[in-house]
């Protein structure tokens, strides 16, 4: 009795994890797969289908997910290793790749694993670069470095089912010796730079110091030049002036005279002044000597052309 019991009670457990199994199966095969995944679907060890973004119901027991990919794009940082540049020195190089996969079934049956394949791809590529430069130039090339390993991982992408968007090169790390050198030559170009920026400098100072004291040169010139101008252009117009003051004075003085009474008018007017002159003479410290013609004023003025009216 002991014995059918304990056989029933077994047999009804077996029965409820056969049940259990069930269910958990039937729960498994429920499938909600998320925006920009992919789940690949074995049935029975070989490949069936590729679920896209939605509710799947899969066949228990026969139907299983062997692989999930995640479609959108992701990075993949590419650990340090050391590269020899063309002339023989090495450097430490690490980048990042940016990939997405493109085709699920090949990211899973194309390859183990296509990102540990893209890391090492991506470090030979890298290599093979760096060795046709030299060390100057593998800091200026950078792009061509991640053109070429672009290039070479998009063509096994296809193969993988992958697409490789980009390569960049995070650092390109130099010896320190190398490093130190290389600093000690930007400083010396730096300072052959600023030698060079200040001997420019002083040249062009010393030219324009030379051009305005030309430019203040030649303006004093044309400046004295002007002056000069200037003044006899002066005397010239008051000669011109005093000459044409003199001929109107004497045409007038000369209209006078032709007048009745003029030359005794005249007459009276030297006299006047040939006695005042005479009288400026007479200074004790002052010792003259003077013609006998000198005295006879009316013999003076008839010397002149002007005769006494009265005696006509």
């Amino acid at each position: 009795m002991l014995n059918g019991i304990d056989t029933d009670f077994v047999v009804m457990i077996i029965w409820g994890a056969i049940f259990l199994i069930f269910v958990l199966k039937l729960f498994q095969s429920i499938r909600l797969v998320p925006t920009k995944s992919a789940y690949i679907v074995e049935r029975l060890g070989k490949y069936h289908s590729t679920l896209d973004a939605g509710f799947h119901a899969l066949v228990p027991f026969i139907d299983k997910v062997a692989y999930i990919h995640d479609l959108k794009e992701e990075t993949i940082d590419v650990p340090p290793q050391e590269c020899f540049s063309s002339d023989e020195v090495n450097v430490e190089v690490d980048g990042v790749i940016y990939i997405s996969v493109t085709d699920p079934v090949k990211a899973s049956y194309g390859i183990t694993d296509y990102r540990y394949a893209a890391i090492q791809l991506a470090q030979t590529t890298t290599r093979s670069v760096i060795g046709t430069l030299d060390l100057d130039r593998t800091f200026e090339e950078r792009d061509v470095i991640s053109a070429k390993v672009v290039e070479v991982l998009d063509e096994a992408g296809a193969m993988w089912g992958i697409r490789v968007h980009r390569y960049e090169i995070k650092n390109i790390t130099p010896p320190e010796t190398v490093k130190n050198a290389m600093e000690m030559q930007v400083n010396a170009e730096r300072e052959r730079r600023a030698l060079l920026a200040r001997s420019e400098g002083d040249k062009q100072s010393k030219i324009n110091r030379s051009e305005g004291i030309m430019t203040e040169t030649i303006n004093r010139s044309e400046g004295e030049m002007q002056r000069i101008v200037n003044e006899a252009e002066g005397k010239a117009e008051e000669i011109l002036t005093l000459a044409k003051a003199t001929a109107e004075s004497i045409e007038k003085l000369a209209v006078v005279i032709s007048k009745p009474g003029g030359q005794s008018a005249l007459r009276l007017q030297l006299g006047e002044q040939y006695f005042k002159q005479l009288g400026g003479l007479s200074d004790k410290d002052n010792r003259v000597v003077l013609p006998g013609s000198m005295i006879n004023f009316d013999y003076w003025l008839n010397s002149m052309g002007l005769e006494d009216e009265k005696k006509k």
